[in-house]
């Protein structure tokens, strides 16, 4: 009965550190998931601006305090604002910087090919584009 008892024991402390691990490893997944979230509705909201700019939600305005707004009510300038911390918001931060163009000769580049026809707006195939997102 003792060793019963003892092997029980043995196996709920470690179901209960596996149960940890795995919280925290779900945390960590919750927390990376809704970060992609929020980085998706901000490209999703960039794509509206560009495809359909009745649907694109601007940023807030920046709410001066009472001290700021005498300020700049008496002719002064508004306090400087902060950059938002990457992308969204999110501290995700993007490098994609190119750094150096490598060419092998210093000859101009042909001129472009000629182009089928003008330009026309295409809304229906930013639908899809939307779409796909919205599943995400």
């Amino acid at each position: 009965l003792q060793d019963g008892i003892a092997a029980l024991d043995k196996s709920v402390a470690e179901a209960t550190e596996q149960r940890k691990e795995e919280n925290a490893d779900y945390k960590d997944l919750m927390a990376n998931n809704g970060a992609a979230k929020e980085v998706i509705l901000f490209a999703k909201n960039r794509l509206q601006k560009f495809y359909n700019p009745k649907m694109h939600k601007a940023p807030p305005k920046a709410e001066l305090s009472r001290e700021d707004r005498i300020f700049v009510n008496n002719g002064g300038t508004p306090p400087p604002t902060e950059a938002p911390g990457g992308i969204a918001g999110t501290g995700i931060s993007v490098g994609f910087v190119q750094l150096a163009s490598v060419s092998s000769s210093k000859v101009a580049p042909p001129p472009p090919p000629e182009t089928m026809e003008a330009y026309t707006k295409k809304s229906e195939e930013s639908n899809g584009l939307m779409a796909m997102m919205d599943l995400l």
